[in-house]
């Protein structure tokens, strides 16, 4: 299902996953915002906060889709590095602190410190943990990998909170968390 709002040419479309459905808006060719674990369409369309109006998904939105359905299901090997976000509206902090998140490896995870610190911009962990709790773009940019200092799991803003941030760490990492 797809809804688009020419008047701001965004695009949103809505898919169900093993994480519950997900919602993902698009402009100007680039991923605007993504939700997921919700337990509907509408549940999912209304957390993005876009117009609803009825569309087709186009050719570049399938192929993410089918990635992030995967990636859902349990395989891991996708870090969606080649996905183009629309950043437009973070600082540049948090555009640098979004980008050291993306580049966190699958099956390894960093404090909120580590993040900071990585950035550009030691000491402001909790700084860090704001841009993590805002993320727009999870699963794409993995704020689940992201955790409290001593390994502590630390907070996850989707749905089912610190439960769904175990759910998506336990088939990347080799240890219990």
């Amino acid at each position: 299902m797809a809804r688009t709002s020419d008047q701001k040419r965004i695009r949103v479309v809505a898919f169900p996953t093993d994480l519950g459905w997900t919602a993902m808006a698009w402009k100007a060719g680039q991923v605007a915002r993504l939700t997921f674990g919700h337990d509907s369409a509408q549940e999912a369309w209304r957390k993005l906060d876009y117009p609803e109006l009825p569309s087709s998904e186009r050719r570049q939105e399938q192929r993410i889709i089918k990635r992030l359905q995967t990636y859902a299901a349990g395989n891991r090997d996708d870090d969606f590095q080649d996905v183009t976000l629309d950043v437009s509206h973070m600082t540049a902090f948090q555009q640098a602190v979004t980008e050291c998140c993306r580049r966190i490896p699958i099956g390894e995870t960093r404090s909120y410190g580590e993040l900071a610190e990585v950035a550009g911009h030691p000491g402001a962990a909790r700084a860090v943990g704001r841009v993590m709790a805002t993320n727009r773009f999870p699963l794409i940019v993995p704020c689940h990998r992201v955790v409290a200092a001593g390994g502590a799991i630390g907070g996850f803003s989707a749905p089912n909170g610190i439960a769904m941030k175990q759910r998506l760490l336990r088939p990347e990492l080799t240890v219990e968390v």
